[in-house]
């Protein structure tokens, strides 16, 4: 099973007039498990583009990502305010299957565009409002007398940490498993913190602490939001 060849014959099979196509994500990586998948971007003229599809081919669990020209410009501004560049980074970080014209090199460079500006800036309000909410949830673990309830408020203690050491360095944000590998690149030391703090809600408590204080601190009394 040959990620790259199975991956073009499929676009060869069922885009046979793609303009452009692009394999990304882990299969093509050290990081591919049994259950990778092969995350397959399409850029067609048009109709029936855009859209989305799970299926299975070859054995392969794939994700199409099929889009027009049009389409591919909103998702990157979409990406980007989100601040989640998952289609810029498939297309950037990923393989070329099919070019047209030279139409897929420069969709990469539009991609790789993207991913290196980086994220929008984290606004004040938005980091009152970060800190106010990691804060809350703080309050909450410290407070849980359910051992479900008290798993449930660490993950999120847990992902607002991190999210938030992210924004505070200018870093994209991640979903699922990216969340842990761009927190990986950007500050591998408090990824382990966190990681070893898991189940502990005191350790988590200090390492949130920790990120908190980058910032000013825990945020509760005295915060309003206007509007």
């Amino acid at each position: 099973m040959d990620p790259q060849d199975d991956a073009r014959a499929l676009v060869a099979e069922r885009f046979p007039t793609a303009l452009a196509s692009f394999l990304g994500g882990g299969v093509l990586s050290a990081r591919r498990t049994a259950t990778s998948d092969l995350d397959i971007v399409v850029v067609l003229d048009g109709p029936p583009a855009p859209f989305r599809e799970s299926l299975r081919w070859r054995r392969w669990p794939v994700e199409l990502f099929v889009h027009d020209q049009a389409s591919l410009a909103t998702f990157f501004a979409r990406d980007t305010a989100r601040r989640k560049p998952n289609l810029a980074r498939m297309i950037a970080d990923g393989v070329t299957l099919t070019d047209r014209d030279g139409t897929a090199g420069r969709i990469r460079k539009r991609a790789r565009r993207v991913v290196t500006a980086g994220p929008p800036a984290l606004s004040p309000a938005e980091l009152e409002w970060r800190r106010y909410g990691l804060t809350d949830l703080l309050e909450d673990l410290a407070g849980s007398t359910d051992a479900g309830e008290t798993q449930v408020i660490g993950w999120h203690v847990f992902v607002q940490a991190a999210e938030l050491a992210l924004l505070q360095s200018g870093r994209w944000l991640g979903g699922g498993k990216w969340l842990l590998r761009e927190l990986r690149a950007a500050d591998p030391a408090l990824a382990d913190a966190l990681l070893a703090a898991v189940g502990s809600p005191a350790r988590l408590t200090g390492v949130a602490d920790e990120v908190l204080s980058r910032c000013g601190g825990r945020l509760w009394e005295g915060f309003r939001m206007q509007g």
